[in-house]
């Protein structure tokens, strides 16, 4: 169960890689009804490091506190390509590893993970910008430079910037449901949920600014996935002319809408197959399938099996019978 939760730092570390786990981890949502995680930031350099941004912090905490967390994430720090790193820190992530606890790269964090040796033959990701230097120094694990975040359980890397706060969505949707990770993003105002394979960057560079222009939208999308839905609805929402919010989300998104709204109801069909018995019509009509093969030609397509092959897997044999799995049962043969 994940409750206790750990930063580890080093001289010039990035804020804001820092701030995206702090965020999630750190703030104290109690009041919405969420889980408060028993949260501190260590250092391993001593009590007062550097940020890359030209200000110092001060930490109360060595890494003695890795010691107790089920979650060790290591944000970014300049120079962690080529430095080498405190044999006390990477002896501490190991022994994270062995005794049950996950750890967490943002952006090049993941190289004090590879020095570790906790990527040999592993998949990972990186920012692009460090994805050849990363597989060149650590030829024992794979790099895919082109995804926002990798699951290698126990073991979860992500791309720079945002694809941090991704992966740590990621972490709570995978503890706590999505339920819990949905209501943190609401909060942090940012989308719900984009899968880790999802392009990690554009064609074409970002337009200068500091705010996510689609992500009230995405909310939005997330609460009417029952509903049909057009780009121009959609535009009108964003207050942009069609052709402006189109290309706008794919920069922000690394999809189309189409291909977004899509995935999100092959999502929410997944959690009302783990967690009621509603039939699959009934699902296809909640996510806005219309109906039962709708559902399971998009299902199989995403997920590689039908609906009810989902929900045994989920719920055990004593699923396949009666109303929930009837709609499903005649596709499954085919």
């Amino acid at each position: 169960m994940l409750s206790n939760v750990a930063a580890v730092v080093l001289d010039g570390v990035n804020p804001f890689e820092l701030g995206v786990i702090c965020e999630v981890f750190g703030t104290d949502r109690s009041d919405d009804g969420l889980p408060v995680y028993d949260f501190a930031v260590a250092s391993a350099e001593g009590p007062t490091l550097s940020s890359r941004a030209g200000f110092s912090m001060r930490f109360e905490h060595g890494l003695e506190r890795l010691e107790s967390a089920d979650l060790i994430a290591v944000p970014a720090a300049a120079g962690y390509e080529t430095r080498a790193f405190p044999p006390e820190l990477l002896d501490a992530l190991r022994r994270g590893v062995d005794r049950g606890a996950r750890v967490l790269s943002v952006c090049s964090g993941v190289f004090v993970l590879a020095a570790a040796g906790l990527l040999d033959g592993r998949r990972c990701t990186v920012h692009w910008h460090h994805a050849d230097e990363l597989a060149r120094a650590y030829p024992r694990l794979t790099v895919e430079p082109d995804v926002l975040y990798v699951d290698e359980d126990p073991v979860i890397t992500s791309a720079g910037t945002a694809a941090g706060i991704d992966a740590c969505l990621h972490i709570v949707r995978k503890e706590q449901g999505p339920q819990v990770a949905n209501k943190i993003a609401r909060r942090m105002v940012v989308p719900p949920h984009r899968d880790g394979g999802q392009a990690q960057y554009i064609e074409r560079p970002l337009p200068v600014s500091s705010c996510d222009t689609v992500g009230e939208v995405l909310v939005w999308m997330q609460e009417h996935l029952d509903e049909e839905v057009t780009v121009e609805q959609l535009a009108e929402l964003a207050h942009m002319a069609p052709r402006t919010f189109a290309r706008r989300f794919q920069q922000e998104t690394g999809t189309t809408p189409y291909r977004w709204i899509l995935r999100q109801r092959v999502l929410l069909a997944q959690r009302l197959l783990e967690a009621t018995d509603e039939t699959v019509d009934a699902i296809a009509g909640r996510t806005g399938f219309g109906n039962a093969a709708a559902l399971r030609h998009q299902f199989v397509r995403a997920v590689g099996t039908t609906p009810n092959a989902y929900r045994r897997t989920f719920r055990g044999p004593e699923a396949a019978p009666g109303p929930a799995a009837a709609a499903d049962a005649g596709t499954d043969a085919a």
